[in-house]
């Protein structure tokens, strides 16, 4: 991959991060599948770009926040099954 490719994927992740932040403090009722499964998005496109420009925080920073955000996902599927 090249570095320039890099960075946009980086960027698309940073700006996901941002929507979901913005989206889970303007919303009355936060929808956790949609803020978890954005926020995995945006850490796996960060990883992937961490992976040319490579910082060790920030791939630190980036795997928690991918676990978080795959656990918080699970849960909210398994409380949506059992809703139904």
């Amino acid at each position: 991959m090249t570095p320039d490719a890099a960075d946009i994927i980086g960027i698309i992740g940073s700006a996901l991060f941002i929507a979901g932040f913005a989206y889970a403090n303007v919303v009355p009722t936060l929808n956790k599948l949609l803020f978890n499964a954005v926020n995995l998005v945006g850490a796996i496109l960060l990883i992937y770009s961490l992976s040319v420009h490579f910082n060790l925080a920030s791939m630190v920073l980036e795997i928690a926040w991918g676990i978080i955000a795959l656990w918080g996902l699970v849960i909210a599927l398994l409380r949506r099954g059992d809703e139904k």
